[in-house]
């Protein structure tokens, strides 16, 4: 079934045992000096336990003084060594093969954070969220920086690491700075021509060169294509390329994106292309003879082995989906591809809670970052466990219940299981949610759990099944603002009701009261322009009190979203607060003045959810044990329901 992915390769003097690589992804599980953390080890190692060919580390410090984030990795002081040797030593006890990712943060170096004084190669202000305007380097400080990635390269040689990473895409931080012409607008060696540009990243590998000599692997990422007008191109892009190899390069990994500008296409939402750079890589395949590696939304091995089969790519770079399922590579090598824990490419544990400054954990896979802590171990003693509720929630607790012995049953009221899900994803290109539902209630079933659906657990029926431990994962019911006038009218519905498939999406004219993740991605599904006459034209307007729309929402997927209701022309009103529904539309505030928008078929309500749970408080003298969950417990997040879930099936 995979006869290229499993396939070994050489990248210089690496031999590496698949074509599957972990690529660099920002934890946040550091310690303040740099030095490889414990869970950094545990997670690393449970990747490489689990058959990935190649683990590049997230990104690298070459300076204490220059830090991307508050607690990275780094490899700037030989006192680093030593943990770093643990860390390879530990990939390597399970035949994986270690390389460390090298960056300097130089514009993005989020002084607000880190005290580190934004670098680069001229005075062009950085538009990130932390906005600044770097310091223009001289040459011979330069030639420092060269000095400490060279430095960086020998203390990972030394500590038995299999290969680096130079970092030098997306248009951002240091090398990638110099690289870009947005950035880079000096006339001395370091910038002008292409060539010029590249300078800095030429001579890293020449220093680096210099310290381990010609045998030890480097790498380097480059951005196949900025996808930002007049970013690099491809051709470009294929050109540096063969400067790289000439230069002494093993391996190049092809990205694609700048940030922030196309911070989706480094970081692709769900509903994005699959394998979106697979055609940036084979450009630069096309044009070198050594190993192309490919990163972007190559979220399940079909879809790698595909890229490989094809030509596109050498490697392939599956970092969520490993973070998702660190034994993907042993599942798929052994056919179990319904036991692989899907990516659904929500970008909210990994990505999310890392850029509020949280550690990244996983929807679909709770215990990343905490392999240890959070390994299953068998219950002391077996109990009869009754789940309510066939959500996350109430499956992930089941599942993990049943795998350590418990004897569990969930009882859904619905038809099917899969709760808010089953709704969540509806709106365009979330479909690839749904696969939490698919994956979670496949491993509930051959866990050994019971599902029994169409069935309401009352307090009867709990005399009747007398469990030893209940579970109420009952989830949220839609909110309906108190004060708003107008809300028992006929036409007046819920997103979650219109989402489920109610006539409101027929309308020509709605309104939503809400302007968040929910009410946005309920506009994107129900509007139409009239550009194209054999579609039904419908107007959307949406009413929000903030001043932004979708800020619950992530920002890679928001940016796509944005532009989709821009493209959709949906009126937008913000700092509208809504008064009152009246007949065929909404009376709001705004800036203190009371106004009204017409002409509406439906009023949806888009404006939150509270705890669905109406059944501890009934049963609580009736069983010994009870857990309230997920957002039964309180609305939260997905994120949040399946992390409860996994702590209360290790409890129980």
């Amino acid at each position: 079934m995979f006869k290229h992915l499993f396939t070994p390769i050489e990248i210089g003097s690496m031999v590496v045992r698949n074509r599957i690589v972990m690529p660099p992804m920002h934890m946040g599980y550091g310690a303040m000096d740099g030095s490889v953390t414990e869970r950094y080890r545990d997670y690393y190692e449970a990747r490489a336990k689990g058959g990935v060919g190649l683990i590049i580390t997230e990104a690298c410090a070459v300076h204490p003084g220059r830090k991307y984030g508050v607690v990275p990795l780094a490899l700037f002081d030989d006192d680093v060594i030593p943990s770093w040797k643990e860390l390879a030593d530990a990939v390597h006890r399970q035949g994986g093969k270690l390389a460390a990712q090298l960056m300097d943060p130089g514009p993005e170096a989020m002084k607000v954070l880190t005290g580190a004084d934004p670098l680069g190669p001229s005075p062009v202000a950085s538009r990130g969220i932390f906005r600044s305007m770097p310091r223009e380097l001289s040459s011979s400080e330069i030639e420092a920086i060269v000095e400490d990635f060279g430095q960086a390269v020998r203390r990972a040689q030394q500590a038995g690491v299999d290969a680096v990473e130079i970092h030098a895409a997306h248009g951002y931080a240091l090398v990638g700075s110099f690289m870009s012409p947005f950035f880079n607008k000096r006339t001395d060696a370091y910038g002008g021509s292409l060539e010029r540009r590249a300078k800095i990243l030429l001579d890293i590998i020449q220093s680096a060169r210099d310290k381990v000599g010609p045998d030890f692997p480097i790498i380097v990422r480059i951005a196949g294509d900025e996808r930002r007008t007049g970013g690099r191109t491809l051709q470009e892009s294929q050109f540096v390329a063969r400067i790289l190899v000439d230069a002494g390069v093993d391996a190049i990994e092809v990205s694609g994106g700048t940030i922030p500008n196309v911070f989706w296409a480094v970081v692709a939402p769900s509903g994005t292309p699959l394998a979106l750079n697979a055609d940036f890589a084979h450009g630069i395949k096309e044009v070198v003879d050594i190993p192309v590696i490919c990163v972007g939304r190559i979220n399940t091995p079909r879809v790698a082995e595909f890229v490989l089969e094809t030509g596109k790519t050498d490697m392939v770079s599956m970092g969520r989906a490993l973070h998702a399922d660190p034994e993907l590579p042993n599942k798929a090598a052994q056919g179990n591809l319904d036991d692989i824990a899907p990516c659904i490419a929500c970008n909210i544990g990994c990505i999310g809670t890392v850029v509020q400054g949280q550690l990244a954990t996983c929807i679909v896979n709770p215990a990343a970052g905490r392999e240890k802590e959070m390994a299953l171990v068998p219950a002391d003693e077996p109990k009869q466990v009754l789940v309510v509720g066939g959500g996350p929630a109430g499956l992930e607790t089941a599942r993990v219940a049943a795998l350590r012995g418990h004897k569990v049953t969930v009882c859904e009221k619905e038809e099917k299981l899969g709760g808010q899900i089953n709704i969540a994803s509806v709106p365009p290109f979330m479909q690839e949610i749904s696969q939490l539902i698919q994956y979670l209630s496949t491993q509930a079933e051959k866990a050994g759990v019971q599902v029994e659906l169409g069935r309401e657990v009352t307090p009867e029926l709990i005399d009747e099944r007398k469990p030893d431990v209940l579970v109420v994962a009952t989830g949220a019911t839609p909110l309906v603002p108190e004060g708003l006038e107008g809300t028992d009218k006929d036409n007046v519905v819920t997103a979650w009701e219109v989402l489920a498939g109610h006539e409101a999406s027929l309308a020509g004219n709605v309104v939503i009261i809400g302007g968040g993740l929910v009410g946005c991605e309920t506009a994107d599904f129900l509007a139409q322009t009239t550009d194209n006459m054999g579609v039904a034209a419908t107007h959307v307007t949406i009413l929000e009190m903030q001043d932004r729309l979708a800020l619950d929402g992530n920002s890679e997927a928001r940016h796509l979203l944005m532009e989709r209701l821009h493209e959709k022309r949906v009126e937008i009103l913000l700092g509208a607060k809504a008064k009152e529904i009246v007949d065929g539309g909404v009376v709001y505030t705004k800036d203190g003045q009371e106004v009204s928008v017409q002409g509406a078929e439906y009023i949806i309500l888009a404006t939150g959810a509270k705890s669905g749970d109406n059944l501890s408080a009934a049963i609580k003298d009736k069983v010994p044990e009870v857990h309230v969950i997920g957002d039964a417990r309180h609305p939260a997040t997905a994120l949040q329901a399946t992390a409860d879930a996994a702590a209360i099936g290790r409890e129980i």
